[in-house]
């Protein structure tokens, strides 16, 4: 099962019963809007005991559609890369702290 924003939501209002349901989504989204605005701006988003997010630009390159063998040119772009901590690499693997 994937993690749905509706249902993070859920989860918040069922440990936080003092919040208001609309105030937890204006909670999710400025979080996550705040996240998307540092990496647009090239910047790296540090969750402590979840991981860090930072972006890297993909150079442009000549690819091949493997359809029709036809050579394609793609332009550089911009991904985003998701380095996890420590902490959740043990909690993955079930090693103990």
């Amino acid at each position: 099962m994937a993690v749905v924003k509706s249902n993070l939501i859920k989860q918040l209002s069922k440990n936080y019963p003092n919040f208001l349901k609309k105030d937890l989504e204006k909670f999710t989204d400025i979080i996550l809007n705040e996240i998307k605005k540092s990496l647009k701006r090239g910047e790296r988003v540090e969750l402590r005991g979840f991981g860090v997010f930072s972006g890297k630009i993909q150079k442009a390159r000549i690819s091949r559609n493997p359809k029709t063998n036809e050579k394609v040119n793609t332009p550089e772009k911009k991904t985003i890369h998701f380095k996890m901590s420590k902490d959740l690499f043990k909690i993955l693997n079930n090693e103990k702290k």
